[in-house]
């Protein structure tokens, strides 16, 4: 069951700061080991002049804003994502998501995901689709 009544318009957000630790664990759990997100002097010489994290790593915060924003218990159907500017390691980055339709029939709903670092910069774009979850399956 879902922990709070949900409908189109409703937004939930939270903010996070990437750290050099969630980008090198996430280069061991994903096997990505792009120097542009783990050596400095290589990073230094590219078009960002300083290591950038996983776009996915903001990717699993949307993930994360779903289940802390709408309720857990549902499942992660599509999503597709933009990455729009680069995040750097110790920004910080708020994700945003916003109901945007809701087929209470099939139990699924559409959702506008965003991330802006604190200057403002939009650094993802996106729209997922997710399986609400049902009165009963809330685990």
């Amino acid at each position: 069951m879902l922990e709070k009544e949900v409908e189109v318009g409703f937004t939930a957000s939270f903010k996070t700061q990437i750290t050099d630790q969630m980008v090198r664990k996430f280069a061991d759990v994903s096997g990505d080991h792009n120097p542009i997100h783990l050596d400095d002097e290589y990073a230094k010489n590219t078009r960002f002049k300083r290591r950038i994290a996983h776009g996915m790593i903001v990717g699993a915060l949307i993930s994360r804003a779903l289940v802390d924003g709408i309720g857990r218990g549902g499942i992660y159907m599509g999503q597709n994502l933009k990455f729009v500017n680069p995040v750097y390691i110790d920004d910080v980055v708020t994700v945003t998501i916003k109901i945007t339709n809701i087929r209470r029939e099939k139990g699924i709903a559409m959702v506008e995901t965003n991330a802006t670092k604190e200057n403002g910069d939009i650094v993802v774009k996106g729209e997922a689709m997710i399986m609400m979850a049902a009165p009963g399956e809330y685990v």
